[in-house]
């Protein structure tokens, strides 16, 4: 009798344990972090992504945006967090290689040993996209006029060593000019400055940029797929146009931190799997000309592996810097 009635004396002192050993996903709700501003398409098709995945597994996942240092920022936070599968990021290409390659020692996480990657969610080419009203027509007439006017153009990205950067630093290489570079947090503002007249151009995805394309706000030049883009067969890939290194594929996925248990990984990546064959994700997709992707678990980890062994000497000879 006495054991019993201590045991009901004390109810609150064993109810926070027993929430905490609750069986995933059972626990609360899975924060996913989204590691660029809020509103733009990426976050947009994240948040569809998730939403299905909320459906699927029986949880609510709330997302959770934490711009800053080229997506560097909330990759890091995820890589510090529980593997207990409440934690999760949008791993994205330009966080996983291009920022951690070009920080070096400085970002602390690995994308290979420090993250369990769950599956490849999306893929997208780059563009050189320039205001409606600027003289110049094709890709072409941009070298000539940056040639004939040395430092006459600036250009907007998502930030210092984001792919999008990236890929201008190989483009201005590979064409023997020079432009300014102008970071920003995220894509909407650049969107903002180049309509208002402040830049003349900005290199974004096509996931990101194809309402602005389709409006007329953008005029594309070309973007970094291998071949041309079936819903916007008119945009020039880099390659055909003389500039066949200037192949890029803007991935993003999910990942969770190392060490998570291998049954959510594979329960989340069974939910991420069967989101991506949903008709409104499919019909968001190919609005944006976006590819959905097709790796998952340990595919997945493999792609990633090999990304960071084939960009590392690319980026490194690529001369370009953070500092």
């Amino acid at each position: 009798m006495l054991k019993r009635r201590s045991l009901a004396l004390v109810p609150a002192t064993l109810a926070a344990p027993a929430l905490a050993q609750a069986p995933w996903p059972q626990g609360g709700p899975i924060r996913f972090v989204v590691p660029f501003t809020p509103g733009g398409t990426t976050d947009i098709i994240a948040r569809i992504v998730t939403a299905e995945m909320s459906r699927r597994i029986g949880q609510t996942i709330l997302v959770e945006n934490r711009p800053g240092a080229g997506a560097l920022l909330g990759t890091g936070q995820v890589a510090r967090a529980a593997p207990d599968g409440y934690t999760l990021v949008l791993s994205v290409i330009s966080a996983m290689i291009v920022g951690k390659v070009l920080q070096g020692d400085r970002v602390a996480w690995d994308p290979d040993r420090d993250f369990a990657h769950v599956a490849m969610v999306m893929s997208t080419p780059y563009l050189i996209l320039v205001r409606p009203d600027l003289p110049v027509r094709s890709l072409a007439e941009l070298v000539e006029a940056a040639k004939r006017e040395p430092n006459r153009f600036s250009y907007g990205t998502s930030g210092i060593g984001s792919m999008p950067h990236l890929v201008m630093v190989r483009f201005l290489q590979a064409a023997g000019i020079q432009m300014t570079h102008v970071p920003y947090r995220g894509s909407a503002q650049i969107v903002t400055d180049i309509a208002g007249g402040v830049l003349p151009m900005m290199i974004d995805s096509l996931t990101a940029a194809s309402a602005n394309i389709r409006s007329g706000a953008l005029r594309p030049l070309a973007h970094s797929w291998p071949e041309r883009v079936p819903a916007f067969p008119d945009i020039p890939t880099f390659a055909e146009l003389g500039f066949p290194s200037l192949v890029v594929d803007g991935w993003s996925g999910i990942a969770a931190p190392a060490r998570t248990p291998r049954p959510i990984l594979e329960r989340l990546a069974e939910a991420a799997r069967d989101s991506l064959q949903s008709p409104e994700l499919l019909r968001r997709y190919a609005e944006s000309a976006t590819a959905p992707g097709r790796l998952f678990l340990d595919d997945a980890q493999a792609f990633v592996r090999a990304e960071l062994a084939a960009w590392t000497p690319i980026i490194r000879a690529s001369g370009a810097s953070v500092d």
